[in-house]
């Protein structure tokens, strides 16, 4: 049974982590990799809600945060050739990539 990498991509920003995963598909479809994916997974919104106001007078105006919180999930065959391309590619910092070998 062949090896299988499991790639779980994080962002909070949507753009810079949809060039990166087709950047992955890319490579995987020149090299004719076994490749599934990407998979979208629930976003994470994280609010944040406070006063306007610094003191408790005048009016109940609230200012409204948001931080979203984007993650995908690529499984490409496993091989040491494919494993050193994905190593070799520029991701940018925003990104967050972690690489687990399956069997």
């Amino acid at each position: 049974m062949p090896q299988e990498a499991r790639i779980k991509l994080t962002s909070t920003n949507l753009l810079t982590l949809e060039s990166v995963c087709t950047e992955i598909k890319d490579m995987g479809e020149k090299n004719g990799i076994r490749l599934k994916g990407p998979h979208p997974l629930p976003t994470k919104k994280m609010r944040v809600v406070t006063r306007k106001s610094p003191c408790g007078q005048g009016t109940n105006t609230w200012d409204k945060y948001e931080l979203r919180v984007h993650r995908r999930v690529i499984d490409l065959g496993a091989d040491d050739r494919s494993i050193r391309q994905l190593m070799r590619l520029k991701i940018p910092e925003d990104v967050y990539i972690e690489v687990s070998l399956t069997q």
